[in-house]
């Protein structure tokens, strides 16, 4: 897609240096208060006797306004900022936040984390990371290109979403409404320290537009919706790019038909399958791991995928939305290949959660960095009308609904909306179904990934081709 136009990106600032946040970029406070702040509050915790300390300091500021059938309906600012305090004694952890930076308030959170501290029972994963485990000098201020202020005020940012609607509305007669049309300018800043000597933090940003077309009237009614998110507003897709693939995929879903209960192949489009890799994630993430409340315990070193499958991470991707050159504890994020042919290489670990598994921290809390799950099989001419052909007679599938997941035994059982194919062609649009399987036999019968890739949030990978679930229709 292109990207914003001159009324959009006329607006839009370039890319800003992360290492001096200042009020002349939206924020109230700098990043020298908040490195004060960090110490001040790390002082406080030793004066109380803390044998170990963290403090995390934050602010956030954004504008958000959407519109509908042509007329503003919510313009909403937002401004916040948090303190968080982290205090252990020994191997007992207190924790205490507040909003209020000033001197009395700051010694009171301190004060109230040392005390939660010595009233909770010990627990022998509890503890700052290791040192050695740090980022620490250059590696905890690398900057990464995340923070791109949008100097858009609530008049241009309405504009904006008033043409994407404008152009979804003008696509076709049969869209007959909308849900609205929305765009939303974020940026937030933090720093943080802990008592083993890590100190760092950046300046990030998140701008999006989207709209949600309404097609048909009386009973065939359908809506879909479209977006676009990015760290930069100049790369952000034109409002009217937006509008008008909204409005298509609405269209392409009127006349939606039921479909006889069947056991057929299943594609599901690429920002859904996303959802495949985000349950892996979860089943290999520490939190699920150590609970023992996950379907792919002990995976390290299994097949759990085809041997076609390969998943890399890279958390250094310059304004990929899963960058970060620390995690939330302060521990050095890393390149990594999380499945090889296949095999589970590694879990996603923060400290706590590695020392409950008896493992070391992947630098992971806080989630994934910036996922791609790609096949060997996977040809350059593999776009979705090749990834179609690939499923000759089954479901591709284009929106889940419902939360029918269960991650301890990887029963899987969604509603779902998409298209039925013939021959490797559409043939006609479906609605209320059900399709069902086992999380861990999707992953396993994964046949063939598309060369049409897509970012959602911090995955990207193209279509999904799973050999055969159950279809329940009617």
């Amino acid at each position: 897609m292109t990207t914003l136009d001159s009324a959009a990106s006329s607006s839009s600032s370039s890319s800003a240096s992360t290492s001096n946040t200042t009020s002349s970029q939206g924020f109230a406070y700098s990043r020298e208060q908040f490195q004060q702040l960090v110490e001040d509050s790390l002082a406080l915790a030793r004066e109380l006797g803390a044998s170990d300390a963290g403090v995390e300091v934050s602010e956030g500021a954004g504008l958000s306004v959407s519109v509908r059938k042509g007329e503003i309906e919510n313009v909403e600012r937002n401004r916040d900022k948090a303190i968080g305090v982290t205090v252990y004694i020994g191997q007992r952890r207190g924790n205490a936040s507040t909003s209020d930076f000033a001197p009395a308030a700051l010694r009171q959170t301190v004060q109230a984390a040392y005390d939660i501290a010595r009233f909770t029972a010990e627990d022998s994963a509890a503890g700052l990371p290791d040192a050695a485990d740090l980022a620490l000098g250059d590696a905890a201020v690398r900057d990464l290109g995340l923070f791109h202020p949008w100097a858009i005020d609530a008049q241009t940012a309405s504009e904006i979403a008033l043409r994407c609607e404008a152009a979804a509305l003008s696509v076709d007669k049969r869209i007959t409404n909308s849900e609205g049309a929305a765009v939303s300018a974020q940026q937030s800043h933090f720093f943080a320290g802990n008592s083993r000597g890590f100190r760092g933090g950046y300046s990030s940003s998140r701008h999006s537009l989207s709209v949600s077309p309404i097609a048909g009237r009386g009973r065939d009614m359908q809506r879909d919706a479209w977006y676009s998110s990015m760290r930069d507003a100049l790369d952000l897709s034109s409002p009217e790019s937006v509008g008008r693939y909204a409005a298509e995929r609405a269209l392409s879903r009127l006349k939606s038909r039921k479909i006889k209960t069947c056991e057929v192949p299943v594609l599901f489009e690429a920002p859904v399958a996303a959802g495949l890799l985000g349950a892996y994630v979860n089943g290999t993430s520490g939190g699920s791991l150590y609970r023992k409340a996950s379907f792919l315990q002990d995976s390290l070193g299994q097949a759990i995928f085809p041997s076609h499958i390969d998943v890399r991470e890279d958390p250094h991707i310059p304004k990929g939305k899963g960058s970060a050159p620390f995690d939330d504890e302060g521990v050095l994020t890393r390149a990594r290949t999380v499945v090889e042919a296949g095999v589970t290489l590694g879990y996603f670990l923060s400290s706590y959660s590695a020392r409950k598994l008896g493992m070391h921290t992947t630098g992971h809390a806080g989630g994934s960095q910036n996922l791609t799950l790609t096949s060997r099989l996977t040809r350059r001419g593999d776009d979705l009308p090749a990834m179609l052909r690939k499923l000759h007679r089954g479901l591709f599938v284009v929106e889940l609904m419902g939360q029918g997941v269960n991650y301890v035994t990887g029963d899987y059982s969604r509603g779902a909306a998409g298209f039925w194919v013939e021959n490797g062609e559409i043939a006609f649009p479906v609605e209320e179904i059900t399709i069902a399987g086992n999380l861990r036999d999707m992953l396993a019968r994964i046949v063939a990934v598309g060369a049409d890739t897509y970012n959602a949030g911090s995955k990207t990978m193209g279509s999904v081709l799973v050999e055969r679930m159950t279809i329940a229709g009617h």
